[in-house]
């Protein structure tokens, strides 16, 4: 019989949390993800010469802040973030975010791709940070081929999503409507190297394998909770300490499920701290990756 902690893969109901973000300038990042995307700031520490802040929708954190003085702006080329995806429940919280996004002058609005299984529109944020706002689709209308989700990028008008689904109460109620992180895409070096981290080790499943420089990988069918792409940084060894991704933070139901991957991290002599309610290692390229329990505080946050 498999014992909880023999298990290959993660839990089905593992879901993403927060993302941490260095940043140069506090203020304007705070500033801009309050007037951008509709989020709050929830609460703050000093720790040191470093401000953290988190903040989100709701009750919700979606993105920690960390005030980073004297770090060097991230290099696209080298292994980190390409973005992060902020998921909305319907079509309207969508809108009206992307609306609220698209009037902030420091926005840069990137494009826009109906993925099948998702409609998307991406922006990235003063520093530099990709941004991904988007819905689902529902599963049913998800297909499958040979056992993976079929994805695309097919062109998605903007204005003419605007014009099908704004209006004015999901203007003034988006403050209040909840959202999660739904997904995280990664930079990597190498893709055969990220998947055999974040699939084999860490333990979500493949679920698109076929798309050229990228893998795509989720728990519990999700189309992906992450995704790990070498369009810009093929080659990419271990990242200099820099402005942009701090942390990626996964969540995972229950202490069964940390001692699995405990186990699968023993099995490939793979480093790790592990506190009780969490367990935080380096991928390849040296992103911080932390898996932690449900019903974390942001205090808890902060403390990381």
């Amino acid at each position: 019989m498999t014992t909880h902690t023999e298990e290959r893969h993660l839990n089905a109901a593992t879901s993403m949390g927060a993302v941490t973000l260095r940043v140069s300038d506090l203020e304007s990042m705070s500033g801009y993800y309050a007037n951008a995307f509709a989020m709050a700031p929830i609460q703050e520490r000093t720790r040191g010469r470093e401000v953290h802040r988190v903040l989100g929708l709701g009750e919700t954190p979606l993105v920690r802040l960390v005030h980073t003085p004297g770090l060097p702006a991230a290099d696209r080329r080298q292994a980190g973030l390409f973005h992060t995806a902020f998921l909305f429940d319907d079509a309207e919280g969508l809108a009206a975010t992307v609306f609220r996004a698209a009037q902030d002058p420091r926005s840069r609005f990137t494009g826009s791709a109906d993925h099948l299984v998702s409609e998307a529109f991406y922006f990235t944020d003063p520093e530099g940070n990709g941004v991904e706002l988007y819905t689902d689709r529902d599963r049913d209308l998800w297909v499958h081929v040979d056992g993976q989700v079929q994805m695309d990028s097919l062109a998605l008008d903007p204005n003419e999503y605007l014009r099908r689904h704004l209006t004015q109460d999901a203007i003034d109620t988006a403050p209040a409507r909840a959202g999660t992180v739904g997904h995280v895409h990664l930079q990597v070096g190498d893709v055969a190297t990220a998947q055999a981290f974040y699939v084999d080790a860490l333990g979500f499943e493949a679920t698109l394998t076929g798309y050229p420089g990228a893998i795509f990988a989720s728990a519990g069918g999700y189309h992906h909770h992450v995704a790990m792409n070498s369009w810009n940084s093929r080659g990419a060894g271990p990242r200099a300490a820099a402005l942009g991704l701090g942390d990626v933070s996964i969540t995972v139901p229950d202490r069964e499920d940390l001692d699995a991957l405990i186990a699968r991290l023993r099995e490939r002599g793979l480093s790790y701290d592990s506190d009780g309610r969490s367990v935080r290692l380096t991928d390849p390229w040296g992103t911080q990756v932390t898996v932690a329990l449900p019903d974390l505080s942001p205090d808890e946050l902060l403390s990381r």
